[in-house]
C-alpha cells in the first residue's frame, strides 16, 4: 500500500473513531439524563412527611375522647405529630385558630356562628358529637317544668352553649326569651346559687346537672335528649389554613374515625385510657360520654351530605336574633367543608 493510500485509511479510521466516541458520549449522557429524571420523579412521588398539627381543645367529653388517639398511638400510625393545646374556653381557642396560631380547634358550632369577624373565615371540617342528654336545666323543687319558668331567674352565661340550651327549651315550650330573667353567670356560680336557693333554675351540663338536682332535691326539667339539639360540636379550621394543611387535616379526621371505631368495639378500653389521662375513673368518663351522639362516619354523612349543618346554622342565627341580650351578631360566612371529610371517609373505608 502506498504512503498516500495509508494516509487516507488512517483519516477514515480516525473519523470513524471520533464518530463512535461521540455517539457513545451521547448515549451515556442520555442514560444519565434518564436516570436523573427517574430519580427526581421518584422523589416527587414519594409521600412527603406531614407537618406538625396544632389543635385547640377545651375540657368536654366529646372532645377529650381524642386523647385515646395519643394513648393508643393512632396519630403516629397515621403519620401525624399532633399537639393538643388546652384552652379555658372555646371563644379563646376559636380566636387563636382564626388568627393562625392553631391549625384547627374543637369548638361548638354555636361558638363558631358567634366568632369575631375578620379577614379569615371559619370552616367546619367534622362533627365530633351532638348533645343527647348531656346538657339540661335543673330547677328548684317547686318548679316542675319549663312552662313554670316564666318570670323566673335562670342562670345561663349569655352567648355560650348554655344560652343556646335555654333558648331550645323555651322554643320547645313556646315561651318567648324575654319572659325569662337570665342571670349571666358561669356553670360553677350557677351551681352555688342554686344550692343557696338564690336562683330558680340553671342550665348545667353533666355530671353537675344530676349532682345539683340531687343536692337540692330539685328537678331536671329539660335535657337535650328532648329535641334534635343544636348543641353540635365540631372540628373547625380556617379558609387560609386548610389549603396548606390538607394532608394533615385529612389524616386527623381518619384518626378520629379510628377512635370512633374503637368506641364501638372496645369502649371500656377507650374510656379507661382517656380517664387515666384526665385523672378520672373510666366509669365516670363513660357516664359523661353516654349523653352524646358520637361523631362517627354515619354522623358525618348525615350532617354534611343531607344539609343538616347548613340548616342548623340558620336555626342558630334565628335563635340569636330572638334573644339579643348576648349582643352577638351571627356570622354569615361560616363555610362547610365537605371535601376533607368525604375524602377521609372514602379512604378510611378502603
Amino acid at each position: 500500500m502506498t504512503g498516500k493510500a495509508q494516509t487516507g485509511t488512517r483519516q477514515l479510521l480516525r473519523r470513524y473513531w471520533l464518530t463512535l466516541t461521540k455517539w457513545r458520549s451521547l448515549s451515556v449522557l442520555c442514560v444519565l439524563t434518564l436516570a436523573v429524571s427517574l430519580i427526581m420523579n421518584a422523589c416527587s412521588l414519594a409521600p412527603q412527611p406531614l407537618a406538625p398539627l396544632r389543635v385547640g381543645i377545651t375540657s368536654w367529653a366529646g372532645f377529650d375522647i381524642v386523647l385515646y388517639a395519643q394513648e393508643a398511638g393512632l396519630f403516629k400510625q397515621r403519620g401525624l405529630d399532633v399537639q393538643l393545646i388546652r384552652f379555658e374556653n372555646q371563644q379563646d381557642s376559636t380566636r387563636a385558630m382564626l388568627r393562625g396560631t392553631l391549625d384547627a380547634t374543637f369548638v361548638s358550632l354555636w361558638d363558631v356562628v358567634q366568632s369575631d369577624s375578620g379577614s379569615d373565615k371559619p370552616a367546619v371540617l367534622m362533627v365530633t358529637n351532638i348533645s343527647h342528654g348531656a346538657d339540661g336545666i335543673v330547677a328548684q323543687p317547686a318548679i316542675k317544668s319549663v312552662a313554670n319558668l316564666r318570670g323566673k331567674r335562670v342562670g345561663a352565661k349569655l352567648g355560650t352553649v348554655n344560652h343556646l340550651i335555654l333558648l331550645e327549651a323555651l322554643k320547645l315550650h313556646q315561651i318567648k326569651p324575654e319572659e325569662v330573667k337570665i342571670e349571666d353567670i358561669s356553670n360553677e356560680t350557677a351551681v352555688d346559687l342554686m344550692q343557696q336557693k338564690r336562683l330558680d333554675a340553671a342550665v348545667i351540663w353533666q355530671p353537675l346537672l344530676g349532682e345539683t338536682a340531687q343536692a337540692i332535691k330539685g328537678n331536671i326539667i329539660f335535657t337535650t335528649q328532648e329535641v334534635d339539639s343544636l348543641v353540635i360540636d365540631t372540628l373547625v379550621s380556617s379558609s387560609t389554613i386548610i389549603p396548606n394543611k390538607k394532608a394533615e387535616l385529612k389524616q386527623f379526621i381518619m384518626a378520629w374515625f379510628d377512635i370512633m371505631s374503637a368506641v364501638e368495639t372496645k369502649s371500656k378500653v377507650v374510656f379507661q385510657k382517656v380517664a387515666q389521662n384526665l385523672g378520672q375513673k373510666g366509669e365516670a368518663f363513660a357516664k359523661d360520654y353516654a349523653g352524646l351522639k358520637k361523631g362517627d362516619i354515619t354522623m358525618q354523612q348525615k350532617m354534611f351530605l343531607s344539609g343538616r349543618l347548613s340548616e342548623a346554622i340558620a336555626q342558630m342565627a334565628e335563635l340569636l336574633k330572638s334573644d339579643p341580650r348576648a349582643g352577638r351578631i351571627p356570622r354569615q360566612d361560616v363555610e362547610i367543608n365537605t371535601e376533607l371529610v368525604t375524602t377521609a371517609i372514602k379512604e378510611w373505608q378502603l
